[in-house]
């Protein structure tokens, strides 16, 4: 994690960004997308959300996603359809191996984030790993991507859109 992407992921959260490890997705022109989060922040406080999505335009559309009511829709096909189910648990378990990489936190062992495996909670999480993970990892990810796609998609840099101060920030 370069001084520039720490400037530049406190820019796009509008506050020093606490317990980052790395970037784990970058917009194609190379500033972070998704940053990788320590699970124990330097206060001690466990933090189970191992993949933060920071760029205003993701966020901005996941927000906006959110808000439509989607998340009911997809817990409630979590109920029905057995096939993603068992995609979603898969990405739970991939979430948990991938953040005990960084280490383990009693307090949340066996928590992924997100609402899995059993609920959609947080499309802004499911939409990070999947854009850590790389397509196919967490189905409702991708799925969320998707339904993104004409606001945001990470094939195309939306940064110069975003205020000059965060632009000017090119790791």
């Amino acid at each position: 994690m370069s001084e520039d992407d720490l400037r530049c992921v406190a820019e796009q959260l509008g506050r020093p960004p606490r317990g980052v490890v790395g970037v784990a997705a970058r917009c194609v022109c190379g500033r972070p997308t998704v940053v990788r989060t320590a699970p124990r922040l330097p206060d001690g406080t466990p933090f189970p959300t191992t993949y933060y999505l920071t760029h205003p335009g993701a966020v901005a559309a996941v927000s906006t996603l959110e808000a439509s009511g989607v998340m009911r829709e997809m817990t409630d096909r979590l109920g029905q359809d057995p096939d993603l189910a068992t995609r979603y648990r898969a990405a739970h378990e991939h979430y948990l191996a991938q953040r005990h990489e960084l280490g383990e936190v009693p307090e949340i062992d066996g928590i992924s984030a997100g609402g899995m495996p059993t609920r959609v909670k947080c499309l802004h999480v499911l939409t990070g790993h999947a854009l850590a993970a790389g397509p196919g990892v967490n189905p409702l990810g991708d799925e969320a991507l998707a339904l993104i796609a004409d606001r945001w998609r990470p094939g195309r840099c939306t940064c110069a859109a975003l205020p000059q101060e965060s632009a000017s920030q090119v790791p």
